[in-house]
């Protein structure tokens, strides 16, 4: 198709596709108690509430530091989370100072979190001066917090192409005993920090030795090294593995993948061509993220759409993107943060970007080990998702659902963590067991 057909599909899709909101996620998401018209600000209150069942927020902490934060408004949504991490941080280093090393672990983790909270909203300028001291802040608490366990958590950096990724080994005991090993790695936004609650720990109290870590596109690989996100997970994980099996910590024939949001698709994708994995699991699972970003528009239009985005001049479909960001809270964070991680310059160079993550033309079908497929049911980002990967397995597969009404009905079930984390790793226990 010449540029001036592809201009002309671009604006007729535009004006096809019926509002700015046919951008937006089918999912309102759950119901909200705070920032009741703002969704996203809403579920990132939900995930710091949902890590105080590891240790990584207080709930009472949480209503304290929202009080001040207007909706919508990313620098009160700043100044509320970094204020409460300082004083935490300062209390932490008192406290070590003082020889009051479980106060000051404790300390240090929830400041972690607050700062990683704190700069969530400010990927639009990635330059600006908050989103490096948060992320500097967030990493430093959280590695003066690992110190602090029994055993400690040790930072690691893993060989990729030329330089490193970052991440964590948690390991159960000091024994040296080759332990099943799981492979934890979040999405889209998070951190591998934010992992110790988000199932590393779950995972070390069920004997298994964990190793998280940070691939392109994710929190220190995009802050420190500049690595965008590539669909070809693959070419993340197998260093990652091959990684793993330098430690003696670390049983070969039960090594697990587990990936977190974004990573729904991620682990799957891996799983897809890396053979050395017993299990895999999605959660919540993701078949198709371009489509996905694509949910609300009919789906007579979809294939216009999709092709109107690699069009050379779309002005009216970059205009629905704009308006789309300045009327609605997930569009408008989704699409700054996602610029930022996959490296485009617009709205629509980032949707152009995400059409390569998916798991179509027989992807999912190379699966072999068994995999797990979480279903949240309201999940906001990915409604649907995990219900069609699951019917493209031919591996073995179990599809597990939860439920709004146990609390468990949020984006990888960030409010219920130890309801989730149970049902998931008894999963793990069962599938990675001797053979009888």
């Amino acid at each position: 198709m010449n540029r001036s057909n592809h201009t002309q599909t671009a604006a007729a899709v535009a004006r096809a596709a019926a509002s700015p909101q046919s951008f937006m996620p089918d999912s309102e998401g759950t119901d909200a108690l705070l920032f009741k018209d703002d969704a996203e600000f809403w579920y990132e209150t939900v995930r710091l509430f949902g890590a105080s069942d590891y240790g990584g927020a207080s709930f009472g902490e949480v209503i304290a530091l929202t009080r001040n934060i207007r909706a919508g408004d990313y620098d009160s949504w700043y100044e509320g989370n970094s204020s409460f991490a300082d004083r935490l941080a300062d209390e932490a280093d008192r406290q070590l100072a003082k020889g009051h090393r479980i106060s000051a672990r404790d300390n240090y983790l929830r400041a972690c979190n607050y700062y990683r909270s704190a700069e969530f909203f400010l990927h639009a300028n990635p330059a600006d001066a908050r989103v490096a001291r948060a992320f500097e802040r967030s990493t430093a608490c959280y590695q003066a917090s690992a110190a602090l366990f029994d055993p400690p958590i040790e930072a690691i950096e893993i060989p990729y192409e030329g330089t490193t990724l970052q991440g964590y080994f948690h390991r159960v005991d000091d024994s040296g005993i080759a332990r099943p090993t799981l492979l934890l790695n979040s999405g889209f936004d998070g951190s591998p920090e934010e992992m110790h609650w988000s199932g590393a720990r779950a995972a070390v109290e069920r004997g298994y030795n964990v190793l998280v870590f940070d691939g392109p596109g994710q929190y220190s690989a995009v802050h420190r090294r500049g690595l965008r996100f590539r669909a070809d997970w693959e070419n993340v994980v197998t260093p990652v593995v091959d990684y793993a099996l330098t430690r003696k910590e670390v049983d070969p024939a039960k090594i697990a993948l587990h990936g977190g949001s974004l990573g729904g698709y991620l682990a799957p994708r891996a799983a897809a061509f890396e053979h050395r994995l017993a299990a895999c699991i999605a959660d919540d699972g993701l078949y198709d993220y371009g489509s996905a970003q694509l949910s609300g528009i009919p789906a007579d239009k979809r294939e216009q759409v999709r092709a109107a985005l690699f069009a050379d001049q779309a002005s009216e479909l970059d205009a629905m993107l704009e308006h789309a960001m300045q009327t609605n809270s997930v569009a408008r964070w989704a699409f700054t943060h996602g610029m930022w991680v996959t490296g485009t310059d617009s709205p629509r160079g980032y949707l152009a970007a995400t059409q390569d993550f998916h798991l179509r033309d027989g992807i999912a079908e190379q699966i072999r080990c068994p995999t797990l497929v979480c279903d949240a049911e309201k999940d906001l980002f990915f409604q649907g998702q995990a219900q069609q990967l699951y019917d493209h397995l031919t591996c073995p597969r179990t599809l597990l659902h939860f439920a709004d009404a146990e609390g468990a009905g949020a984006h990888c079930e960030v409010g219920a963590a130890r309801l989730a984390y149970a049902r998931i790793y008894d999963w793990l226990d069962e599938t990675l067991k001797p053979a009888a």
